[in-house]
């Protein structure tokens, strides 16, 4: 039974910088800085970072882990500042408020990660999981 103040997570992860390139590859993501150091020290960042979307389908597999039989309804990031790939990623978060809604329990989490000891990406999201599970 889910409870508020339920922990979620931690998972830890290392994203190779060939992860990253192969994500934005398949997503079809513009630019350069994604792909190769190079290019995104010419932006003025100090290598290539993981795009945005990545790190919420990394959120997403932690909550799928949790919740197996949920489904994602709500998803959103603040970004506080870049990820790299390449450094150990820890994903946490915690339960903020049940509900039940047609027929339904609704989960509603606050979401961490946290590279080199610092948050560089808090998220809140919404899951609906079927009440018989």
């Amino acid at each position: 039974m889910t409870e508020i103040g339920d922990s979620i997570g931690p998972l830890e992860v290392v994203v190779s910088g060939d992860d990253v390139s192969r994500y934005a590859a398949a997503a079809q993501l513009p630019g350069t800085r994604f792909r190769d150091d190079a290019s995104a020290r010419s932006e003025g960042l100090t290598g290539r970072i993981l795009p945005g979307n990545m790190t919420l389908a990394i959120f997403c597999r932690m909550l799928n882990e949790r919740f197996p039989l949920a489904r994602v309804t709500k998803l959103g990031a603040t970004y506080r500042g870049v990820v790299h790939p390449g450094k150990r990623l820890r994903l946490s978060g915690f339960v903020t408020d049940l509900r039940e809604e047609d027929g339904r329990t609704v989960v509603e989490c606050d979401l961490l990660l946290e590279s080199d000891g610092e948050r560089r990406v808090t998220g809140v999201a919404v899951l609906s999981i079927p009440a018989s599970a």
